[in-house]
This record gives C-alpha cells, structure tokens and sequence, in this order.
C-alpha cells in the first residue's frame, strides 16, 4: 500500500480505511503512520473519536466528510470535535492541516460522497466472529451491550454504499 501512496505524486495524499468492527483498520492505520513512505508527518483520525453515540454511524461519517475530508481537499483547515463516549457530548476541538498528509480509519467510511475525497481508499474484510471476538477482547463490556446495534449500522452502510465496491485496495484479515 505504500507503493499506491507514493504513485498519487502528492504531497498530502489521502487514505480512507474501512472495515467492519474488529477487521483491524486501527492497527492497519497505525502500522502506515509508522511506515509512512513520504517525507515529513502524517495526520491520523479515527471515526471513533467522531461517532456520537451508538448510533451514530452515519453521522459520525458526515462529520467526517463535512468538518475533515472536503476542507483537506479545498486545501483549507478543518476543524472537528471530539465525542466524549463519558459524557456523550462533544468535547475538545482538533485541527487538521491540509498541507499534511492524512489518514482516516472508521466503519461506514467508504460512500460514494467520501471515497471522491481519498487517493488511496481501503476496504478490510474479515469474518464475523473473528471480528467480534477481536472486537471484545479490545474494548470489553463497554462494547458488549451494542454489538449488535453497532453491527446492524454496519450492515446498512455495506448494502447501501458497496464499500468494496469503492476501494482501491481490499484485503481479507482472518
């Protein structure tokens, strides 16, 4: 994948990583900051510091799209906030250069309105109960009671935008 980063011959490149809860789109993003192929920093956001609530998948997206994408591409600064999960409100604002090189990981990520606004957009697949018990172990009990509510949101965005349909590279994780 660093290849792909390199060939779009930009400065500040673009990579959407989507997956299902559990596939390993954090680790996948982290492994890339660590081995970023072009000179200088990159820029990481994960949806789950975007997502307001449990339900909030698709809003957590349009956040994304809305307050980090479009600017980055306009070569503006975005600005979004943090979701609190404690206190279920937003909390601190973040910046995000459009100058630097950037990254976002997420469920639902991959639409036809966000996968215009990546260089390099990637789909991560991985069985259901791999991704679930990869899932809980991470996060416990506080992920326990949702599961299915956040699997059903899941469900959704895979029928309705065809995520593997928009990546540029898809990878299978056991």
């Amino acid at each position: 994948m660093t290849t792909a980063i390199e060939q779009v011959a930009a400065s500040n490149p673009v990579v959407l990583i989507d997956g299902r809860s559990g596939a390993g789109k954090s680790s996948l993003a982290r492994a890339l900051v660590s081995r970023w192929p072009l000179r200088g920093r990159v820029q990481l956001v994960a949806l789950d510091s975007l997502y307001p609530g449990w339900d909030g998948l698709d809003d957590g997206v349009e956040l994304a799209r809305e307050l980090i994408l479009t600017p980055h591409a306009r070569g503006i600064v975005g600005v979004w906030q943090r979701w609190d999960w404690t206190t279920g409100e937003p909390a601190e604002a973040h910046a995000v250069d459009p100058s630097l090189p950037l990254i976002v990981e997420g469920a639902g990520l991959l639409t036809p309105a966000t996968a215009r606004l990546g260089d390099v957009r990637v789909w991560l697949e991985s069985p259901a109960a791999s991704r679930k018990n990869r899932a809980l172990v991470r996060d416990g009990d506080a992920y326990r009671p949702h599961w299915d509510r956040w699997a059903r949101q899941e469900q959704r965005h895979v029928e309705r935008d065809d995520p593997m349909r928009l990546a540029t590279h898809l990878f299978p994780v056991p």
